[in-house]
C-alpha cells in the first residue's frame, strides 16, 4: 500500500487533500450498511438491487480515501473510476478484488448510460463484494484508523 499514488493522482488534479472526522466516517458506514440491506430486498428489481450495493461500494470506496486524506475531484470525469481504483492504495485490497469491483463500475455505466440489462449473477456478486468491501474497510479503519471508528 502506497499513498505516494494517492499523491501523484492529487498532483495530476484527480484527487484533493481531505481531512474526514469520525462523524463522516460513520454517516458513510452507515449509508453503505443501509445501501446493502436496500440491496436485499427481494421485491425489487435486480437493476435497482445492483445500484443499490454499488452505490455501497462506491461510498465504502470513498470512506477509505477520506480515511487516507483525499477525496475526488468530483469536477473531473472518471471519478469513480480513480475511486475504487484507488483501493489498493488505501486499504491495502487486492489487484485483483479491484479489478472485480472495476468490472462493476462498468456494468454499472452500461445499465445507466446505454440501458443495458442487470442479470441476477452480477447483482448478486455486486451485493457479496458490497458486503465484502465493508467487512474490509472497517477492518482496515480499526487498525489503521482507530480515531475514526
Amino acid at each position: 500500500m502506497t499513498l505516494e499514488n494517492l499523491r501523484n493522482l492529487e498532483k495530476l488534479g484527480q484527487l484533493k487533500s481531505h481531512t474526514t472526522s469520525r462523524e463522516e466516517v460513520t454517516r458513510m458506514l452507515d449509508a453503505a450498511r443501509r445501501n446493502i440491506a436496500d440491496a436485499g430486498v427481494e421485491a425489487i428489481s435486480n437493476e435497482t438491487r445492483f445500484d443499490s450495493a454499488y452505490k455501497a461500494i462506491m461510498q465504502l470506496a470513498l470512506t477509505a480515501m477520506m480515511a487516507n486524506g483525499f477525496r475526488p475531484d468530483t469536477k473531473r470525469p472518471g471519478h469513480h473510476q480513480t475511486v475504487i481504483q484507488s483501493l489498493p492504495n488505501t486499504i491495502g485490497l487486492s489487484s485483483a478484488r479491484m479489478v472485480v469491483l472495476d468490472v462493476l463500475r462498468r456494468k454499472r455505466n452500461n445499465a445507466d448510460y446505454l440501458g443495458d440489462d442487470v442479470d441476477e449473477g452480477a447483482m448478486k456478486q455486486c451485493i457479496s463484494d458490497a458486503a465484502d468491501l465493508l467487512r474490509d474497510v472497517t477492518a482496515w479503519l480499526a487498525e489503521h484508523r482507530p480515531d475514526l471508528v
